[in-house]
This record gives structure tokens, sequence and C-alpha cells, in this order.
């Protein structure tokens, strides 16, 4: 079920009723939620759901074992195990056939016989994100940033809870273990701001990444050899804005939909295009799994303690798994590297990185210039197909002569809208929840709900899914 659809509309308005008649039952409702969450799962195939439970499983039983362990080599061996395997899992089914088939590449480079054969292997929706869930619960034990090991019940809910399920956001163990332990409170819902995050989410999902996709980018892209440098930069643009739209509409929806339930989730995006350098970027863009790759790998490699050219290689090490952890392609791997070695250029000739406060405001807008056209340019490798086709994009830069076809007045002003976003105030949320806190909330409801036809109307016909559902 995909958010913006009249099937999981109907779906969270049952749940959200018959979670709320049940807060008086804690466990019952408890149950209830993990029940919905993996029907929501078996949407896409509920053959996956016992490979999701199985993983919850696992996790809790090693979050046992460690926490019981005693002398931390013991302690440090189950935790290693039980990330090992869980890393096992996530690349079978992610990155079997992509080894396999640079193996092949290889074999027939080197003329050593025959191919290895080939497995059909399916990708589970949302792999990534629930694997990096139990990894966050077994390193927290480790850690002891949980005091002692959940339930069972709350680890399923923990990494089945079907808003963050798909595609995230990566929500800390540490953080959300002790929401499922508390009791909720239906008088501390912000009910107004779910509203207009869901409300937002839908308008950037709906119109502007579905427009600005089948407008501008996803024409280029599958032949960017029929267009000229300046569709070409055109397409570069509305892919920048579509996947910031279509990602951040996602997590947006998801903080509200959890909010409505009791829950809170961190904030996944700060205006990313505003950044004045790549460290100020991944502090901005996808925060949640920045900062799981900065406190679970790149602290656990040893981050910036063990000299320059070590920190060096971390950094590299950090942005080359995540670009894998995004897809497995040869082009998230450069896409991955090229933001490892922006990010080592600034630590190295800016002493830890470009930071906005240091810059006067007229080297801020030409770092924040730099840094988007940079960023834009790295999402080539991250949107093309392959190699191939990445390279033929950038060689359109150098076909200035032809005219442009793409420069319509819809086209442009959805790019200019889709950017005006990073310009508003940063809490421009909260002034809208503030200006509408005299509104009664079944008023407010009522309104919400028509917007939410009146933005249905206004996007194209069909619904594409979510790009970071295939992560």
């Amino acid at each position: 079920m995909l958010f913006p659809t009249l099937n999981f509309g109907l779906f969270f308005l049952a749940v959200f009723f018959v979670s709320w008649a049940l807060v008086r039952l804690p466990r019952t409702r408890l149950a209830f939620l993990i029940l919905v969450s993996y029907g929501f799962y078996a949407a896409w195939d509920w053959r996956f759901c016992f490979l999701l439970g199985g993983s919850s499983v696992f996790n809790w039983l090693m979050g046992h074992l460690i926490h019981r362990a005693t002398g931390d080599g013991r302690r440090k061996l189950l935790v290693s195990l039980a990330i090992a395997l869980n890393l096992a899992l996530l690349g079978f089914f992610k990155y079997f056939n992509f080894f396999l088939n640079s193996a092949n590449a290889l074999i027939e480079t080197l003329k050593l016989g025959r191919d290895i054969p080939y497995l059909e292997i399916v990708l589970p929706v949302g792999i990534s994100f629930f694997t990096f869930h139990g990894i966050s619960y077994v390193v927290d034990i480790y850690r002891r940033k949980i005091s002692r090991p959940a339930r069972l019940s709350h680890i399923l809910f923990y990494i089945a809870f079907f808003p963050q399920l798909v595609a995230g956001p990566i929500v800390r163990a540490s953080h959300f273990l002790p929401q499922i332990a508390a009791p909720v409170d239906p008088h501390d819902i912000r009910a107004r701001r779910a509203l207009l995050l869901i409300l937002g989410g839908l308008f950037k999902k709906v119109v502007l990444a579905n427009y600005l996709a089948t407008g501008l980018a996803d024409d280029v892209f599958f032949d960017p050899t029929q267009y000229g440098a300046w569709d070409i930069l055109l397409a570069n643009y509305g892919y920048a804005a579509q996947i910031y739209c279509d990602f951040s509409a996602y997590t947006d929806i998801a903080i509200g939909i959890a909010a409505l339930l009791g829950y809170r989730f961190p904030v996944n995006f700060n205006q990313p295009y505003r950044a004045v350098g790549f460290q100020d970027f991944w502090q901005r863009w996808h925060i949640s799994l920045s900062s799981w790759l900065r406190d679970y790998l790149y602290i656990s490699l040893g981050g910036n303690r063990r000299g320059a050219w070590m920190r060096y290689r971390n950094l590299a090490l950090t942005m080359l798994l995540g670009g894998l952890w995004h897809g497995a392609s040869w082009n998230f791997v450069i896409w991955g590297g090229l933001h490892g070695l922006a990010l080592i250029i600034e630590h190295r000739f800016f002493k830890g990185g470009l930071k906005p406060a240091t810059l006067t405001p007229g080297r801020k807008i030409a770092a924040t210039l730099v840094t988007f056209h940079l960023v834009c340019l790295t999402w080539v490798f991250f949107r093309a197909a392959d190699f191939g086709h990445a390279w033929s994009f950038i060689a359109g830069f150098a076909r200035i002569g032809t005219a442009p076809t793409l420069a319509t007045p819809f086209n442009l002003g959805l790019l200019s809208l889709s950017m005006s976003l990073h310009f508003l105030p940063p809490d421009w949320v909260a002034r809208l929840e503030t200006s509408m806190a005299r509104v009664p909330l079944v008023a407010w409801g009522a309104v919400a709900g028509a917007l939410i036809v009146a933005i249905d109307s206004l996007g194209p016909s069909g619904m594409a899914p979510f790009i970071y559902f295939q992560f």
C-alpha cells in the first residue's frame, strides 16, 4: 500500500480509531499495532513477513545474550556476530546477484571458463531499513544505551511499525523503545502539526515529485542522447528536486502518521540544498541515515581519533558503504565515493569541514551554489540506470547548440516551487501550527480532508512508488 492512495487512507483511518479505542488496554493495543504492521507489509508479499519476524526474533535473542554476557571480550564477540549475521541477510538478498554479475564479468574478461549460475532473488521491500533497526538494537544494548533487553513484543513492534518500515526514517532503538514502554497520552498528541506534515508530504509527492519525474527527469535519463545541454541541465535540476520532494514527502507523512498514533520520529530533512558544503549537506539530508552511519560505522572504524589519514580512510569507507547501502550497483558505489572524496577535501582544506557560521554572506552564497551543483552532478550516478547512461548524460552538457524543449512555464514553475521550499523559515510548520491553534480540531480535520481531495485532483494520473522503496 502506498501512502497517497485511497486504500492506505481507509487502512489508516481504521487503525487510528481502533488503536485509540484500545488506549486503556496497552498490551492489546500493542498487539493490534503489530498485527496491522505485518498486514501492511504482507500487502507487498506475505511470504517476507516470516523474514521480518525472524529478523526481529533473532535480534531480540542476541540482545539478551549480549546483556547477560560477562567480560568485554565475550560481549564484543556476540555483538560482532549479531552485526555480521544481520549484514549477511541483507547481503544475500540485496547484493548476491550484484557480486555474481561482477564475478561473471571478471571471468569473461579473463576467459576463465563458464559463468557462475544466476539466481532469481526477490528483494524484500524495506530490508535495508529493518536490518539497520535490528543492528541499532543490538549495538545499543552493547553500548549500554539500553539498560536492559526489551520484551519480544516491543522488538516486533519497533522493527515492523508500518510508517517507517518500508523507507524510514531510521529510528534508533534507544529512542523508540522507551516510547513503547511508556503509556501513550491522547492529550499529548500534536494533531495539527501531524496533519500539516501529512498534507505537505502529500503535496510534495503527488504534485511536485510526480510531475518533475514525468515532465523533466524520466525521459532525459532514459535516453540523454536525444537532448541538448539545456534540457540535460533542467533534467538534472529536476531530478535533484524530485528526489528531495519524493523522499522528504515519505518521511514527513511517516512522522505525521506516527505522531497521530502517539509516537515520535526524528526529523529526517532540514532544507539540504541550503548546505554550504558536503558535511553540512549530510547534516541536512536523510539525517537518520547519515547520523546512523556516523555513530554505528564511522565511529566504530575509529572516527577522527587516529590522525588525519585514518580519518580520511574512515570517511571514504563510510561513504562507499553508504553508497552501496542504497543499491547493488557500481553507480551507487561511485556516488558514495564522490561524496566521500568531497568530505575528505573539506576536512583537508577547511579544518573539519565548511561551517555556515564561519562564512561571510557572500562566501556562504558562493559555497551554497557550488555545493548544490556538485550534489546535482553526483545525483546523475544515483539516478542513471548504469555507468554508460550516466556518462551519456554528463556528455550531454557539451551539446550547447541544441535548443531546449523542456523549458516550459509549467516545468520551470515546478522547479521554482520545489526549490523555494528550501528558503522557507526553518520553523514554518511550527508557525502554522501556532496560527491554527484557535481553530477547533474537528474543523481543521474537515479542512485537511478537503485539502487531501484537492491535492489528489492536482496530481497526474497513477501513483509511482516512492524512490526509496527500492532500497
